[in-house]
């Protein structure tokens, strides 16, 4: 499965989310560290789905960018 994960940079980290999977959250301090936790994190948290016996959702995040003129 490909989840969606948004990276947002910080003044000293980088934080990672999965909007399929509210909670499954990550930090570290530079993006590649943030990347490995975050998906560390999902495989923690579908393995306590499977455990508990609830629902694992299927990815519906899709990502675009926009771009703008900033005038």
């Amino acid at each position: 499965m490909k989840y969606t994960v948004i990276l947002e940079k910080g003044e000293h980290s980088y934080s990672a989310f999965v909007p399929d999977l509210p909670g499954c959250i990550a930090v570290g301090e530079s993006k590649e560290e943030a990347l490995t936790l975050i998906r560390e994190a999902i495989e923690f948290h579908l393995e306590d789905l499977k455990d508990t016996g609830q629902r694992i959702p299927e990815p519906q995040c899709d990502v675009t960018q926009v771009e703008v003129d900033a005038a």
